[in-house]
């Protein structure tokens, strides 16, 4: 991410915000820091130069976790059996040359977006290699990218090579018989109808592209199949898909499937081919067997939906396998991987991985390291050995999946971090898909050292949660408050337990946010009060409030959200509902009691509104800022710990469609908001403000 630090007079404020255009890719996804003293600074003030050169001084460390995090790209070469690349999402690039043992970062510096979701090695020269930025598997947090990068030196440089306003790269192919020709599948931007969506070509190698697939503002390319024995043989998918704050809605009439023979100078509708399902179309994912190029494999989402099979090139098709496990949350999985030797066997990766050797009939789960399987290569000379792309990192297997390499890189990613009050102090969050962690600041155990990756303290793992805050008690240090999926857990790390300790115990899986009687957002805050140290809040559409650690809470707000209705319902279809959780609105999102009165509490919600009770939660006035777009969602409010009517406030509206900065300063009890965002680009959307507490 891209940081940037200001100072106002005495007081120091820290902005961390994103961009497609303007990301720097770092170790775990942690924001770099920059210097920007005009953000919060009077036109004639002049920085102090010896707090500039101190901050000059300090250097990055990376402190860990040591386990890997979300990967959705992964690619190997036949050439070098002991290289491979894997895309970290939010992370960059990395590569092992030892076979998975250990791994290095390749892009730091260099790119300018984080998330890598494409990668393609050139059948012909590893030397040459692409990746295509942004997420096209649609979680509710996904990060957009800036489009293609190339290497022609094995990943130590890499240079522009446009697209950036594709914002999503879901595949890259290499033509094996000529280096210049690569193909790209743009899904587009998932927050609005876009022109930029479709398939390109480049026949010089990247340096000019030409879009030569495209159905419409509505739909991308999600996937791009070519045939091994015929590179000018291609397949591709489009997917209608869109996503809101609250919704996801993936399919239309604008899902389909396309063919080409030409190399793509012209295309085929397959979509409504006999055999293949009536009805509306949801996500769509293709491969055309190497071992056998009539064979073509589709797995897609619809009303009867599941695995259908060509043998005569997408001709016809039958409907081999319609069992959930291979189409279940389509937003997120069912890439295919066939087998490039055995024309029977095929992959189809899903919350595990699955395997057929009998052409689809029937699947059997392979072990693997981590669940959530997105991504796979296999060495079309080796089909034992392959690589696996999923939410624990990446790694290796040499025999076909009997056991697979360790996913120890340091790439994690962390909701939110916080800090305990203990000396030497712990870095603490949650790790998305796996659980809350904490590291300490300083290094006590330390893994062995490689020459390419710093190394990385030890860490414990808190409570069983991949989503939301982690707020270490104050004063007792043994005690921690995690939010997760619709509870709020408290740990005791000297007893090694944890209870759900929610203000509301109840599961709401499957359920629309209208059915809910407490709307807890999938990251929903848990502060405790820094002016007393004791008062613990926690935010559904209410505020609550505990003085027991969680024993006993008593509600101290009405509803501070629009809740408007058409925010609330479905989300999922429209052929089949997902509704665990991500998308649940119209919630608190940021918490901020006054570091110098305990009575003075702000709040934020995810819908756009802004609150501050001044008496502990008796009554509440609505200050938002007057020029906020509606469905803004307050990321972060920062009540000042020098002046009681002084706030901070960063708003993002980026999965509305709008990637402009939201950064406000209020110095009268949110009577008046001044936009502060001079030297922020225009579409450097704020994610968080921080005030220094001593300056």
């Amino acid at each position: 991410m891209k940081g940037f630090m200001a100072r106002h007079a005495l007081k120091s404020h820290r902005v961390v915000s994103d961009s497609a255009s303007h990301i720097r890719a770092g170790l775990v996804a942690t924001a770099t820091l920059l210097f920007m003293p005009s953000l919060f600074m009077p036109a004639d003030a002049s920085a102090d130069p010896v707090i500039e050169n101190a901050y000059q001084m300090l250097k990055w460390r990376n402190v860990g976790p040591g386990r890997g995090g979300r990967s959705i790209a992964a690619a190997g070469t036949s050439l070098r059996p002991n290289e491979y690349y894997f895309g970290a999402t939010g992370g960059g690039l990395w590569k092992t040359t030892d076979g998975g043992g250990d791994w290095f970062p390749v892009t730091d510096g260099q790119i300018e977006s984080a998330s890598v979701g494409a990668i393609a090695i050139d059948p012909s020269d590893p030397d040459i290699v692409y990746i295509g930025m942004g997420e096209g598997q649609l979680r509710a947090n996904v990060l957009q990218g800036d489009g293609v990068y190339k290497s022609v030196d094995g990943g130590a440089t890499w240079s522009h090579m446009g697209l950036e306003g594709t914002r999503t790269i879901t595949t890259l192919r290499v033509n094996p018989n000529n280096t210049d020709i690569v193909y790209a599948a743009a899904l587009g931007d998932p927050f609005s109808e876009s022109d930029s969506r479709g398939v390109y070509r480049s026949q010089d190698g990247g340096r000019s592209w030409k879009r030569i697939l495209y159905r419409s503002p509505r739909a991308g390319a999600i996937d791009l199949s070519m045939d091994a024995s015929n590179p000018a043989i291609l397949y591709a998918t489009l997917w209608q898909v869109y996503r809101k704050p609250w919704k996801l809605w993936s399919g239309g009439p604008d899902s389909s499937i396309y063919k080409s023979v030409d190399g793509g100078d012209t295309w085929t509708e397959l979509t409504r081919n006999p055999g293949l399902p009536e009805g509306v179309l949801g996500k769509i994912t293709i491969a055309v067997s190497p071992a056998d190029s009539q064979r073509v494999f589709a797995n897609i989402e619809a009303e009867e939906g599941g695995l259908y099979r060509s043998d005569d090139g997408g001709n016809t098709w039958d409907y081999v396998n319609g069992n959930r496990k291979l189409w279940q949350r389509s937003f997120y999985f069912m890439q295919l991987r066939p087998d490039p030797v055995d024309r029977d066997a095929l992959y189809v990766l899903s919350f595990k991985l699955e395997k057929s050797t009998n052409a689809g009939k029937k699947f059997k789960s392979v072990p693997s390291r981590h669940a959530d399987a997105h991504d796979m290569w296999i060495d079309p000379k080796d089909p034992a050995r392959m690589i696996l792309a999923d939410d624990g990192g990446a790694s290796v297997t040499v025999n076909g999946g009997a056991s697979w390499t360790e996913q120890d890189m340091p790439t994690a990613q962390i909701y939110r971090l916080s800090l305990t009050h203990e000396f030497p102090y712990q870095l603490c969050g949650t790790q998305q898909d796996n659980t809350s962690v904490c590291v300490p600041s300083r290094k006590t155990a330390v893994f062995e050292q490689t020459p390419h990756v710093d190394t990385f303290a030890d860490f414990i793992t808190v409570a069983p949660s991949e989503n939301g805050y982690v707020a270490p008690h104050p004063k007792n240090p043994n005690l921690f408050f995690v939010s997760s999926t619709n509870q709020l857990l408290r740990a005791d790390r000297q007893q090694q337990t944890f209870a759900n300790v929610s203000p509301y115990p109840y599961g709401v899986m499957g359920q629309t946010a209208a059915s809910m009687r407490e709307r807890w957002n999938w990251v929903f805050p848990v502060v405790f009060s820094p002016a007393n140290g004791q008062t613990l809040y926690a935010g559904s559409q209410h505020l609550w409030r505990s003085e027991d650690d969680g024993q006993s809470w008593e509600k101290i707000s009405p509803d501070l959200t629009r809740a408007d209705p058409e925010t609330l319902g479905e989300t999922g279809g429209a052929i089949r509902l997902d509704q665990d959780g991500p998308e649940v609105y119209g919630t608190i999102y940021t918490i901020a009691p006054s570091p110098i009165d305990e009575d003075l509490l702000w709040v934020g919600s995810d819908d756009g509104l802004v609150h501050l009770s001044m008496n502990g939660g008796k009554s509440w006035e609505n200050v938002t800022p007057t020029d906020l777009p509606p469905h803004s969602r307050i990321s972060l409010i920062d009540a000042s710990a020098h002046a009681p009517g002084t706030a901070y406030l960063v708003a993002k509206r980026y999965e509305m469609g709008d990637r402009a900065p939201y950064v406000y300063l209020t110095k009268n009890f949110g009577k008046n908001w001044e936009k502060r965002v001079t030297g922020l680009a225009e579409d450097d959307f704020a994610h968080s403000i921080e005030e220094d507490p001593e300056l």
